[in-house]
């Protein structure tokens, strides 16, 4: 009822234990697929997922923006807050390139923990950056990173909080460059590396070869990597999986194909069977608990 019964430092230690379990090869990847509202938060959780993520390019399309960096702090920290409140699942969000210099960073991982994050990522593009599967994109020098994950590090208060760094390099600088950045950044501390649009799986199992950290696959629709499956994954090493805009895509494809029918039909009687009923939407919701709470606080007594 109302938000999560675990506290944010509880989801932490629950994730780093889930990523030392994985990396130790006690269990596959965690999969977080990206939620794009409190609501499907709780689903991932009922549903049996690991984690929940929190993807940048949906929340820019969510206020009907590209995903180029024109979000803030403020807002993402705000609906990163929101939907990781409601779930007991440790949130993980997309921190884009800390927005800003790196005084600007160490202010991002603060703002982060207090929103009851679990973790985020930090990326090495230009600001503003791009969506890491177009092209066009540009990186910036591996130690002006090295400097925004070393103030990542200097900023955490909760040693617990998942520090990860994500390079986008390998469409700019080729796969030995991307290797070279992820180890430049576990070295200056980051606690798991996020490889972007890797071709195929050998070009993941190089990165397992080259860190001896947590590593990140995303399997974005519509994109360089091929949607690849969790044991697929596993197998080369993979220990977390995103799965970012998969849920917005099918919620808005939905909406747009009813969308369509309600202004052709006049009526939205033929897509009744496709909805989620009022029913499902209460238990979702856990009504019956605001009702026992209710009632017991206005049936409720103090002894003579």
């Amino acid at each position: 009822m109302l938000h999560a019964r675990t506290s944010a430092a509880e989801r932490r230690i629950a994730l780093r234990a889930a990523l030392a379990a994985s990396l130790g090869g006690n269990g596959g990847p965690l999969r977080f697929p990206g939620a794009f509202n409190p609501l499907s938060a709780r689903l991932i959780q009922e549903l049996g997922f690991e984690g929940i993520y929190v993807s940048g390019a949906v929340l820019s399309a969510d206020l009907g923006l590209p995903d180029i960096g024109l979000t803030t702090l403020t807002e993402v920290a705000d609906r990163a807050g929101a939907i990781a409140r409601v779930s007991d699942l440790p949130a993980l969000v997309d921190a884009d390139t800390g927005f800003g210099e790196p005084m600007n960073v160490a202010r991002t991982i603060q703002v982060l923990e207090d929103a009851g994050l679990a973790g985020c990522h930090l990326e090495d593009q230009v600001n503003p950056k791009r969506c890491g599967h177009l092209d066009g994109k540009t990186v910036v020098p591996t130690q002006e990173m090295v400097r925004r994950i070393r103030a990542a590090v200097t900023a955490r208060r909760d040693p617990n909080f998942v520090l990860c760094a994500r390079t986008d390099a390998r469409a700019t600088e080729g796969l030995d460059a991307a290797l070279e950045r992820a180890k430049a950044y576990v070295d200056a501390g980051a606690d798991m590396v996020f490889p972007e649009a890797m071709a195929d799986l050998d070009e993941f199992a190089a990165v397992r070869r080259a860190v001896d950290v947590p590593i990140l696959a995303n399997m974005t629709e519509f994109g360089k990597s091929e949607l690849f499956t969790t044991a697929q994954l596993e197998a080369v090493g993979m220990n977390v999986v995103l799965y970012p805009v998969t849920l917005l895509r099918l919620a808005m494809g939905a909406v747009e194909d009813g969308l369509r029918r309600l202004r052709d039909e006049g009526t939205q009687s033929g897509l009744v069977e496709r909805m989620q009923t009022r029913a499902r939407l209460y238990e979702v919701l856990d009504y019956p608990a605001y009702n026992a709470f209710d009632e017991d606080l206005y049936d409720f007594r103090l002894a003579d």
